[in-house]
């Protein structure tokens, strides 16, 4: 079915709170396993349900927030949301004291438990109207960020949009571009500081109603994770800081040389990786796509059948419009079984990235759509960023179709950028551990930790106000991560770890590099983070070699890299 034929229809919240809880209390009365999976299994089904008026709801506010109709919607299930959450703890309560729990274990496997139970501690009633609040400001926030109108040159530009002049070759075009890019963010920065104090106060008092002191642990625990801890993330950020960092700086070093720029670079110099540009695509979005079905029909039959069902069925929004909100995603419509992808084309090399980022979440998506229970569709978040990271490199194979003339500028840009990516998102995950330790901290004093991790994160970057907003150590707010889900951040560097990983088995042998990802993408969310590396024959990015190992192998590739004719 097409998305645009897909059905939506407002449930009834007091029917869909009778059916959860029937559901739970017919559980708890089964007297045999066999009775038991029946009702799980009619549970799955509600879930399927729900989930799929939820997200078809959403989806279609993202792509308009302007829509009057899926305005109210997405409201209503901000307030429905946490008022479910309720019945679905009581659902996995009797779950875990299920006298079958070994039978359901036995079929579907131990983690369903163990992620019952990490949920089990992400709730009390008690922070119902916090959850509700948090959902309103984050809202906002999505709002505010596509709301954005810039008056640039001629016209007047969303911050999508803008993105294009922003790494334009002209150094005075593509600096203006960034002032206006920052000027805005300063007009409303007010406002940004105050959604962010809110947001921080809010989850920092949820986190002592649910008795953890604060909230870095429940932050822990709402993103599911499950083999790592907070002292593995730190000894990650340390390794980032002694191994990466300076591989990271030498890029930079080099990119000012060529651009006959001084060190430090301005954040607009930052932005541009060669004199004559930065690698564009060939061609406009059609074409774009075009190449994406022509890369995923050679890459594998089960990635030629995906892609061909989200191109004929309406599953991916990419164009970049008037009210449309910022940003880019993958989602499953759970009761049709397939993938949705937003994103925001803008002329640059981000669109190649969403026709091979996004689309490998959906298609590790379309890989497990069938699972039972339905959230071992998706593995724990850093997990499902290694399926879209990887399928990036993955990318490379059709180079020259997605960018022509430029397709090797792509290569080393492509490459350099994931090694210089590490330490920017490690940042955002120290900062976050900071904010959130000191909850009180005011709004200049959080712009000003951000300025003094950029000093250790990120040596290349001019810290001199010329660029608003951003040289000022203000631009963490326009990273909606750090708003709209606390502590995700540092998933994509671990996962660009190991997708370097895989571009190193690429390099040697692309079809047994292609072994390995299926190895990894077919286990689903049926094993823990580092299980499903270990099963797949990778190296977890928490030991330290595997860092050290990647750093040198790509920056010795980037240093050989034959630049004959790039300018």
């Amino acid at each position: 079915m097409k998305f645009s034929e897909m059905p939506y229809k407002r449930p009834d919240p007091e029917a869909v709170k009778s059916t959860l809880r029937d559901l739970t209390e017919r559980f708890k009365g089964a007297k045999s396993y066999e009775e038991a999976k029946a009702i799980f299994l009619e549970k799955e089904n509600e879930d399927k349900h729900i989930h799929t008026l939820s997200t078809l709801a959403q989806v279609r506010h993202s792509i308009d927030t302007r829509d009057e109709f899926y305005d109210a919607e997405n409201e209503f299930w901000d307030s429905l949301g946490p008022e479910i959450e309720e019945y679905e703890q009581a659902w996995l309560d009797a779950m875990l004291v299920s006298p079958f729990r070994k039978d359901f274990a036995a079929e579907y496997g131990d983690l369903m438990f163990v992620n019952a139970e990490i949920a089990q501690k992400t709730f009390s009633p008690a922070i119902i109207e916090d959850m509700q609040k948090e959902n309103e400001l984050v809202t906002e926030y999505g709002k505010l960020i596509a709301s954005a109108k810039i008056p640039f040159e001629d016209g007047v530009y969303t911050l999508s949009q803008l993105s294009p002049f922003k790494t334009d070759p002209d150094d005075a075009r593509r600096t203006a571009a960034w002032q206006a890019d920052g000027n805005w963010f300063k007009a409303h920065q007010e406002r940004f500081d105050g959604i962010y104090d809110e947001l921080t106060k809010l989850r920092d008092g949820m986190g002592k109603k649910l008795g953890y002191g604060g909230y870095t642990q429940l932050g822990y625990y709402r993103m599911g994770r499950n083999c790592y801890t907070k002292d593995d993330v730190e000894q990650f950020r340390a390794a980032v800081q002694k191994y990466l960092v300076p591989v990271a700086d030498s890029i930079m070093r080099a990119q000012a040389k060529r651009l006959g720029k001084e060190y430090p670079l301005s954040f607009a110099d930052a932005a541009l990786d060669f004199r004559s540009g930065n690698p564009r695509p060939a061609g406009t979005p059609d074409d774009i796509l075009n190449e994406g079905r022509k890369f995923y029909d050679a890459l594998s039959p089960e990635t030629s059948e995906f892609f061909r069902t989200m191109l004929d069925n309406e599953l991916l929004d990419v164009l970049s419009t008037e009210g449309k909100e910022g940003g880019g995603y993958c989602t499953g419509i759970t009761e049709y079984e397939v993938p949705f992808i937003f994103a925001n084309f803008n002329g640059t090399q981000h669109d190649v990235e969403v026709v091979t980022h996004e689309a490998g979440h959906a298609f590790a998506y379309w890989m497990n759509r069938k699972r039972i229970p339905g959230a071992y569709a998706w593995p724990s978040m850093e997990a499902c960023e290694v399926h879209s990271m990887s399928m990036e490199f993955f990318g490379w194979m059709n180079a020259d179709g997605f960018f022509g003339k430029d397709a090797r500028k792509f290569l080393y840009s492509h490459l350099s950028g994931a090694l210089t990516f590490i330490p920017y998102g490690t940042m955002v995950d120290h900062f976050q551990h900071i904010v959130y330790e000191k909850p009180e901290m005011s709004p200049a004093e959080r712009h000003a930790e951000w300025k003094r991790l950029l000093g250790i994160y990120m040596p290349w970057m001019k810290l001199d106000g010329e660029i608003p907003f951003y040289g000022d150590g203000e631009g963490w707010q326009r990273q909606s991560h750090i708003y709209q889900v606390p502590f995700y951040y540092i998933d994509y560097c671990l996962a660009q770890t190991v997708a370097l990983e895989f571009w190193a088995m690429i390099q040697k042998d692309r079809e047994n590099a292609w072994k390995h990802y299926m190895a990894y993408t077919k286990q689903g969310g049926s094993r823990t983070f580092v299980d499903l590396l270990k099963n797949a024959g990778l190296v977890t990015p928490f030991d330290e070699a595997c860092l050290r190992e990647v750093c040198e192998t790509a920056n010795a590739w980037l240093e050989n890299f034959d630049m004959t004719g790039i300018e």
